[in-house]
């Protein structure tokens, strides 16, 4: 019988081999033979706690856990046939080392309140490396930001809508948009910390246990901020993943805007970045090219991600309560965007951290004077003509420049409501510099929103020591 698997007793018969290869989990929840020993350890000195073992059995079955813990990391650990997955591999091997005495580890204990309590462990400790990782990367934004300047005289280029250039921004201020999407990222994984921070041990396999067992005593063992208040709930609740799962398609689908970016500064038509070698990839035919893989791939892995939230929310919309074996589809797409988001955060952070960027080219991009068209039309207003007539105006100053060919600074200079005085607004470098509005992207707000920056990363490394270090 040592073969069978652990629930064996009711059957009949063994097995078909098609079940067990259809029904395992083993190939892909290895990775939580950490958080399994772990809640293992909890459960065993809760059961002493309760009395419900000796505190000679708990340390034999303690030891055995040590033992299996020493085998998982040095890869010593011997899987057999019957290991549905990592939790029943474990108990097994307990058995074997510590006799009748490791048969009593699962006493008040069910796969589903195990399996729950090993992956919320798993997800603490995996999105708080997410989210040092995205840090990270908010770090190397700022730094770039840093070094392009926020003063007057400092880099700019064309800022865009619909993808046409709409008004020139401080480089240092186009980097920094993208650090407080990122930042936002970390506030949203640690909110999701917080409140996947509960432990489900204790609730059983659904309705908690007749054994005077302490869910309260191993959910501080564990370091969890509180234990479950619904035994139904607690086993059935794939919450936190799906929210995992949508913070991490979210960072992707930043990442990817962040990608898409890139790949154009790099192309000839923009030239506005030159990657490392270390950072970008060439062609098995074509001897010239250099190519920003990392940043396409970013782009293209977020359909990846979007579609392992998907896939799980449709897995969960239509199961009733309380466990049930679905929820096994849990955790490949969950290790899945964790992994690849983790790896595409810190290529990115490479990528940006070593490129060289042509300032000259973003500020020779920049200082068309069609984009100077909106300080014409706010000169106007600040000498009391209304917004829309001065808008009116000014576009057809440009609809004419256009039309015959000459430069807008021509026709603003012999324009009755312009004049002279206005042409200097269309000179290089002059219109950036007029960003004064709160948040904005000239120097004067920049020189706020750079301390603002560096605080607000400042602040988000804390939180997230606090959200993990103290749990």
């Amino acid at each position: 019988m040592a073969d069978q698997p652990l629930w064996h007793g009711r059957f009949t018969s063994s097995p078909a081999e098609a079940l067990l290869k259809f029904t395992e989990s083993l190939s892909f929840d290895k990775k939580l033979w950490r958080d399994d020993v772990a809640g293992s350890i909890a459960h065993v000195k809760g059961l002493a706690h309760s009395q419900l073992i000796t505190a000679g059995e708990a340390e034999k079955i303690i030891a055995a856990l040590n033992t299996v813990a020493d085998e998982m990391a040095t890869e010593k650990f011997e899987f057999v046939a019957s290991d549905e997955d990592i939790h029943t591999a474990i108990e097994r091997r307990v058995t074997q080392i510590a006799g009748d005495t490791g048969a009593k580890l699962h006493t008040g204990r069910s796969r589903n309140d195990q399996v729950a309590t090993a992956l919320r462990l798993w997800c603490k400790r995996e999105l708080a490396h997410i989210a040092e990782f995205v840090l990270e990367l908010c770090e190397v934004l700022n730094q770039r930001a840093i070094e392009a300047g926020w003063s007057t005289n400092s880099a700019y280029l064309p800022g865009y809508t619909h993808l046409q250039r709409a008004q020139p921004v401080l480089l240092a201020h186009h980097f920094a948009a993208h650090a407080w999407s990122f930042l936002r990222d970390v506030d949203r994984l640690s909110q999701t910390i917080e409140r996947l921070d509960v432990s489900p041990l204790g609730a059983g396999a659904l309705a908690g246990s007749s054994l005077p067992i302490d869910p309260d005593f191993v959910a501080k063992e564990l370091g969890f901020a509180d234990r479950f208040k619904n035994s139904l709930d607690a086993v059935s609740d794939r919450d936190f993943v799906a929210e995992s799962l949508f913070d991490l398609a979210l960072i992707g689908v930043h990442l990817s805007r962040l990608g898409e970016e890139w790949v154009l500064w790099t192309s000839q038509e923009f030239g506005f970045a030159v990657l490392d070698d270390a950072y970008s990839t060439g062609s098995s035919m074509l001897p010239q090219k250099k190519n920003a893989d990392i940043a396409e791939l970013a782009r293209g892995k977020s359909g990846r991600l979007i579609g392992n939230l998907t896939g799980l929310l449709s897995t969960l919309k239509a199961m009733p309560l309380a466990y049930n074996r679905d929820l096994q589809e849990d955790k490949e797409p969950l290790f899945d965007s964790v992994n690849q988001v983790g790896l595409a955060l810190q290529a990115i952070a490479g990528m940006i951290a070593t490129a060289k960027l042509d300032t000259a080219k973003m500020k020779s991009s920049a200082d068309s004077e069609m984009l100077g068209a909106t300080d014409l039309a706010e000169w106007l207003v600040a000498k009391g003509t209304p917004f829309r007539q001065a808008h009116a105006h000014v576009g057809a100053l440009v609809s004419r420049a256009i039309r015959e060919s000459v430069e807008l600074s021509e026709l603003v200079r012999n324009d009755a409501l312009l004049g002279a005085e206005a042409v200097d607004l269309l000179r290089a470098g002059v219109g950036v510099s007029r960003r004064t509005s709160a948040g904005g992207a000239g120097p004067v707000p920049g020189a706020v929103q750079s301390e603002a920056l560096r605080s607000a990363i400042t602040v988000m490394r804390a939180r997230i020591a606090s959200v993990v270090g103290s749990r």
